[in-house]
């Protein structure tokens, strides 16, 4: 971070970052007159690295800003049910909720593309293809960013606060020492591909096999992503074969991987394994928002719709400091809390999820329950879709359980 003393601020908020996080913390800002900045070093339309799945509460977001309709537009299809098939029984349910009776999984180059423009078309001013190569500040507090465009000619930015909105490795986030907590380390390496000729007619499947999963759902243009994941113990033996790796995965699955066989793969094998972490999103002139400041395992592909939840929260936050309602660092503080609140215990579900180790037998007995009820069925696919939170489904699940026989372990 660069110590200057620089010129009153031009912009009350620069958004470094404007992907899912990004451009809707600066669209809302915008919207709510205030003079924002977004860049980002990508030009769009291009893609990133992501599951791309949103469910009911992420698609409620996007139809309070009026985008579902251009979303749905892309020709992605609705996936109104959801089947985690576990071996010995198989859980299919529909991940309803917030009045959405499916989800969507646009590309990014679809997605990202959309909300950049939303951002631009409220008043954002964007700078694509820009790289910020410094965080400034003055006495501890943020002031601005300084980089370069596409031609590598310098520029800086100043402004009341800076936003990081730029994923795992925010720049902004190291520049300011974010501190992290609740912090665990990457459980899985995951792969994923896009294959052609392999339609999924509205499901989201999942399969869980000893220490390996899958999962498989469609997205635009006719395309079925199909992601395999192996714990990270793993990764080291198998990163210089990922394709035989990724169909040895298929092959626990062998009706499953006769599909695939049938189908053409479209695009290249791409991987992710992430470190899970929340950050304190604020200090002294900056604040994160999306994975910058919130990060877990993608097994439940939670992040779109959490990155969209938490623009809204962190744009009422800087709305409420800019306009002096309350002070900058009361009204972070209790976004945070809200934040906290809202994902702590999907955190510590998709870290339990992730693992793949055989459940103990208390879970196993509930998800079998689970698997023999039309209810149960429907809240625990409505619990990986961020819809019923994971104390209500196992709250319910114990009442019913007391009620009746045990299955034989």
């Amino acid at each position: 971070m660069t110590s200057t003393a620089g010129p009153p601020p031009d912009h009350d908020v620069v958004v470094v970052g404007a992907r899912c996080a990004g451009a809707p913390t600066a669209m809302l800002l915008a919207r709510r007159g205030h003079r924002v900045l977004l860049v980002d070093r990508a030009t769009f339309p291009s893609d990133t690295v992501s599951t791309h799945l949103i469910h009911p509460p992420g698609l409620a977001a996007l139809d309070r800003w009026g985008l579902l309709e251009r979303v749905v537009a892309t020709g992605c299809p609705p996936i109104d049910t959801y089947a985690f098939d576990l071996g010995p029984f198989t859980i299919t349910g529909s991940p309803a909720g917030e009045g959405f009776e499916a989800s969507y999984a646009p590309r990014r180059t679809v997605l990202d593309k959309i909300l950049v423009d939303a951002a631009a078309a409220s008043g954002a001013e964007l700078r694509e293809g820009f790289t910020v190569e410094r965080i400034l500040s003055d006495g501890g507090t943020v002031t601005g960013i300084a980089g370069h465009d596409r031609a590598h000619r310098p520029a800086t930015a100043h402004a009341r606060i800076v936003v990081g909105a730029d994923g795992l490795h925010s720049s902004v986030a190291r520049a300011v020492g974010a501190v992290g907590y609740a912090e665990k380390p990457r459980i899985n390496a995951y792969y994923y591909a896009y294959w052609a000729g392999l339609p999924m007619r509205g499901v989201f499947e999942a399969y869980d096999r000893e220490d390996r999963a899958l999962a498989a759902w469609p997205t635009n243009d006719d395309l079925t992503l199909v992601i395999c994941g192996w714990p990270m113990r793993d990764f080291m033996a198998n990163r210089d074969d990922v394709e035989g790796n990724y169909h040895a995965t298929l092959a626990r699955v062998p009706a499953f991987a006769e599909r695939v066989a049938a189908a053409t793969r479209a695009e290249r094998f791409v991987g992710m394994g992430v470190p899970n972490y929340l950050r304190i999103p604020y200090g002294p002139g900056w604040a994160l928002v999306g994975d910058a400041g919130y990060l877990k395992d993608p097994i439940t592909a939670q992040g779109i719709q959490d990155a969209f939840r938490d623009a809204e929260r962190c744009v009422g936050a800087i709305d409420d400091a800019l306009t002096g309602r309350r002070p900058f660092d009361e009204a972070m503080r209790a976004a945070q809390e809200e934040r906290d609140a809202q994902v702590m215990s999907m955190y510590e579900f998709t870290a339990q999820f992730a693992t793949m180790e055989p459940p103990p037998p208390e879970m196993r007995e509930m998800l079998y329950a689970a698997s023999r009820s039309p209810t149960a069925r429907d809240l625990f696919a409505r619990v990986t879709a961020g819809v019923t939170r994971p104390e209500d489904f196992f709250g319910h699940m114990r009442e019913r359980m007391s009620r009746q026989e045990p299955h034989p372990a």
